[in-house]
């Protein structure tokens, strides 16, 4: 008997779907805003409490072994090392003191006070551990978070499938965590793009940016997302975790910790600041020069109080306008930009054109003092809860070819202009998303243009209606408008080897001759009618 459509389809679920639709189903009508915190939150007390479990246990294994430098004779002395913090907290375990791990938990998930006792658990790693301190969530004792909710959640995540994951690797908690953002960030649409940029944007962004080893920065981190995936391109590349440093910065209280909270879980050592803060007003790292700055900040934002900053150190190539962050922020990028980096940003497509409030004479200096790198449009519905078309920023000190990563060469007086528009698929109804071909498309040629695509024996080429590298005098001619349709012309089509004025004689005689049989046609058709006769009979 074949199985039924919707039955295949539940089967095909991951493991992160099949998590997420049993979490909602206890949702009731408490808003995705809301409800984001408490469930995101047992996510990482889950983590926190089995990645301490884990390494209980091989402490366990290693007192009992007679061969182990660990080995100890009697359970007194077997209890000193599993309850000695330092064996934890070396190997970058969060201490979790007794009677608040998952399992005391989930012992009490059906009990009316679970919610003091989460907060409860909350609060004492908090306690134990200060990294963590005033970051994880503790109103579990909300009236909408009722007991029935907080048990159901403790069971969805004590599934026996999670479990058999977990002891394959705890990463598994990252990637459920990094899903249950994104699908948060979809439910709530533009507010949920404050805090979450979707994945094929981020793949590319860091895919072009190559950030091998360095000092990471992100000034507007929102989750943390870009680090998350910087640390995946550096172990996808034989690299270690302790190859890059990551900075960053954000403004909003709550998404500062769901951004503390998503780095732990990935276990990288991240440094947001001693509080969450405003970049441009309350700047948490102002001596740090980055090898590496990747962001995606808030589009066109206004009200962001730039008169306040009017001789500010960082307005080197002008004063951004109070009613549009844009260039404010590409120049707090530059301003944290080592000598030899590369910074790389989202904006709206406005910032490669506006004239407005002195933005062109700011885009004018960026591109005569030779800091812009690549600019490659995108294709619109790429962000949850906006429409707006948006490009990609690449600027840096350092087009001399100054190794810096991988070697590169000069590029003097050049800037690389893709036209990304007509690449993607709707991964939803209405958000796009970019394959892996698609992503390696744009970054591939980005790399073979600055000479660091050493996989490839193939040269740059200017592909019509794709990418083009323009001089500097040329850009001046356009008026320093950086919109890459004016430069990479248009895609070209293949011929059929017909001269162009046999083409057009050839069509016209067509033409001449459609006309011609229409006219006869026509002329028919009058005579018809002409002959008809109404009978008087």
């Amino acid at each position: 008997m074949p199985v039924p459509p919707r039955t295949k389809a539940k089967q095909d679920k991951s493991l992160e779907e099949v998590l997420w639709d049993s979490a909602t189903a206890l949702r009731s009508s408490m808003d995705a805003a809301e409800y984001k915190h408490p469930v995101l939150g047992l996510i990482f007390l889950k983590y926190v409490s089995d990645t301490f479990t884990a390494r209980q246990e091989e402490l366990t294994g290693l007192v009992n072994d007679p061969d182990s430098d660990y080995f100890m004779p009697n359970e007194t002395a077997k209890q000193s090392v599993l309850e000695d913090r330092d064996e934890y907290t070396a190997e970058g375990v969060f201490w979790v003191p007794d009677g608040h791990r998952w399992q005391d938990l989930r012992k009490a998930g059906k009990q009316t006070n679970i919610g003091a006792r989460i907060d409860g658990a909350m609060a004492a790693i908090e306690r134990e551990n200060p990294t963590l301190r005033g970051v994880l969530p503790k109103n579990y004792t909300r009236q909408e978070l009722t007991p029935e909710m907080l048990g159901g959640l403790i069971d969805v995540f004590s599934r026996a499938d999670l479990a058999a994951e977990e002891h394959k690797g705890l990463d598994v908690l990252g990637r459920v965590y990094e899903y249950f953002l994104g699908r948060f960030a979809g439910g709530e649409g533009k507010r949920g793009g404050q805090y979450y940029t979707p994945r094929s944007v981020v793949q590319l962004l860091v895919e072009m940016l190559q950030p091998y080893h360095g000092r990471v920065f992100d000034p507007a981190c929102g989750s943390g997302g870009m680090f998350v995936q910087a640390d995946k391109f550096v172990r996808a590349h034989g690299g270690v975790r302790n190859d890059i440093s990551v900075f960053g910065q954000e403004s909003v209280p709550t998404t500062w910790r769901l951004a503390k909270m998503n780095l732990a879980l990935r276990g990288i050592d991240a440094n947001l600041g001693a509080e969450w803060g405003d970049s441009f007003h309350n700047d948490q790292h102002p001596d740090l020069r980055a090898d590496f700055v990747i962001a995606n900040p808030p589009f066109n934002q206004d009200g962001w109080r730039g008169t306040r900053l009017e001789n500010d150190v960082r307005w080197r190539y002008g004063t951004p306008p109070d009613g549009n962050a844009n260039y404010g922020w590409i120049q707090h990028m530059l301003h944290h930009l080592a000598p030899t980096g590369t910074m790389a940003t989202v904006l709206a497509n406005g910032s490669l054109s506006s004239q407005q409030s002195g933005e062109g004479e700011i885009r004018k200096k960026l591109v005569e003092a030779d800091l812009v790198e690549c600019i490659v449009a995108l294709p619109s519905q790429l962000f949850f809860g906006t429409q707006i078309p948006v490009c990609l920023w690449f600027l840096t000190k350092n087009k001399a070819g100054i190794p810096n990563g991988a070697a590169t060469r000069s590029r003097k007086g050049e800037t690389l202009f893709i036209d990304a528009r007509k690449i993607g698929f709707m991964e939803a109804r209405t958000l796009r998303a970019f394959n892996t071909d698609e992503i390696l498309k744009i970054a591939d040629s980005y790399h073979a243009w600055r000479g660091t695509d050493a996989s490839s024996d193939q040269p740059y080429e200017d592909i019509p209606g794709f990418c083009r590298v323009v001089r500097t005098a040329e850009i001046a001619e356009h008026s320093y408008i950086l919109t890459p349709g004016r430069y990479v012309g248009s895609e070209e089509v293949e011929g059929d080897g017909e001269p162009l004025d046999e083409k057009i004689a050839r069509f016209n005689d067509e033409i001449r001759e459609g006309f011609k049989k229409r006219e006869e046609l026509q002329a028919a058709v009058l005579t018809a009618l002409g002959s008809l006769v109404v009978s008087d009979e």
